[in-house]
């Protein structure tokens, strides 16, 4: 595909045009003149309808592939290939059921008791030439309108650019049809155990249609020799790939394991958000921790500590402040029931517990009496203190 130049006349876009550009393909819109008396106006031909232009835009993505043969270049060429060739029967695919055919086989529904269409080397030549000059037109349409200023097709190419990739997809459709039988024999044939019946036609069906692409039917092979090496190279393939899943999934889908792992999930990242929590309020003393108790905490649980370094034990602690390590567990303990309560308070939304703090805060600022606060620290639930201490450690 040769790199063509843009067009040089320059105008402002509106918005709405900057994205159609860029979402399909457009027409060049070809004018004739107008009637005489109508100067200096043009008559616009009718635009694409919308199922149209969805397939010009998908033609026009990407470069035509096609197999090319020297009947292309003789004179007369499409005369002869779709005129004077040989009618060519189309297949009955009414009996194609190959999940019915594999669950009732004993009722007689075979391949042969249908209509079935073996096509002969000759016939097989004739659709493929056909199909690949289809092909070919296609390609030489995509030449001519990226060569050209605009990289637009004229409503005249876009019809035939359309009519071109029709017939092309319905001879496609007509030989893949023709061979459905081929996959279906195959994949019964190639039972694996660990493969879906159902699974193993589809890949082979889409095998079957890749191969209609690349088979060169001037070489003088039958399409079924090509085919057959094709659908069980995919059959090979979906094989290995799902024995590569069985190796990192070895079990199958359980709903109630994955419940499970939900809830373990849900479980982790709440805790989680809770240390969060708690090494918030230590480092911004939401508790009100006296400096002892805000240092216990900090050293023995290693809140601003690097990685590598490892927390200190009470005995440790107790050097530093100067005190015996139970008085350090004192301490401790003191400082880890004013966090629980703030934890309770303001992240587990605990209205009794919310109700405690103000009553303990009012106690400390002298508007309560402390008798208070000594009810409140013996009464509250133990929840939020598991989930501080599981935090903290």
């Amino acid at each position: 595909m040769n790199t063509m130049g843009q067009s040089t006349t320059k105008r402002t876009l509106s918005p709405l045009e900057q994205v159609r550009r860029r979402t399909r393909v457009g027409v060049a819109a070809a004018t004739v003149d107008a009637p005489a008396g109508r100067v200096g106006r043009q008559v616009v031909r009718r635009r694409l309808s919308v199922e149209d232009e969805r397939l010009l835009n998908q033609v026009m993505s990407q470069e035509q592939d096609f197999i090319p043969s020297p009947a292309f270049d003789e004179e007369n060429a499409e005369r002869k290939i779709y005129d004077d060739a040989a009618d060519v029967p189309k297949p009955d695919t009414t009996w194609y059921h190959p999940v019915m055919d594999d669950i009732s086989a004993a009722r007689g529904r075979t391949v042969k008791s249908a209509q079935q269409v073996i096509l002969t080397g000759a016939q097989e030549k004739i659709l493929f030439h056909q199909f690949n000059y289809a092909r070919y037109q296609i390609w030489k349409i995509q030449q001519d309108v990226w060569s050209s200023d605009s990289r637009m097709p004229t409503p005249e190419q876009a019809e035939t650019l359309l009519r071109w990739y029709r017939m092309a997809d319905r001879i496609r459709e007509q030989i893949a049809e023709t061979n459905l039988a081929l996959v279906l024999a195959m994949a019964k044939r190639t039972r694996m155990s660990e493969v879906d019946f159902a699974d193993l036609v589809s890949e082979g069906n889409m095998a079957l249609l890749r191969a209609v692409d690349k088979f060169d039917a001037g070489r003088g092979y039958k399409f079924s020799t090509y085919a057959c090496r094709a659908i069980l190279k995919a059959f090979s393939r979906q094989g290995m790939k799902l024995s590569k899943y069985r190796q990192r999934f070895p079990t199958d889908f359980d709903p109630k394991l994955e419940k499970s792992n939900f809830l373990e999930i849900k479980r982790t990242s709440f805790e989680k958000d809770a240390a969060e929590e708690v090494r918030r309020i230590v480092l911004e003393n939401r508790a009100d921790l006296s400096e002892v108790e805000r240092t216990v905490i900090e050293h023995r649980f290693g809140l601003e500590a690097a990685e590598a370094e490892k927390p200190m034990t009470l005995e440790q602690v107790g050097q530093i402040i100067g005190v015996t390590k139970e008085r350090v567990r004192q301490i401790q303990n003191k400082a880890m029931e004013k966090i629980r309560l703030q934890l309770e308070a303001h992240f587990l939304g605990n209205k009794e517990a919310l109700a405690q703090v103000a009553a303990l805060t009012a106690a400390i600022t002298g508007e309560a009496t402390p008798t208070n606060s000594g009810v409140i620290i013996t009464t509250t639930s133990a929840s939020a203190s598991g989930v501080s201490q599981t935090v903290l450690n």
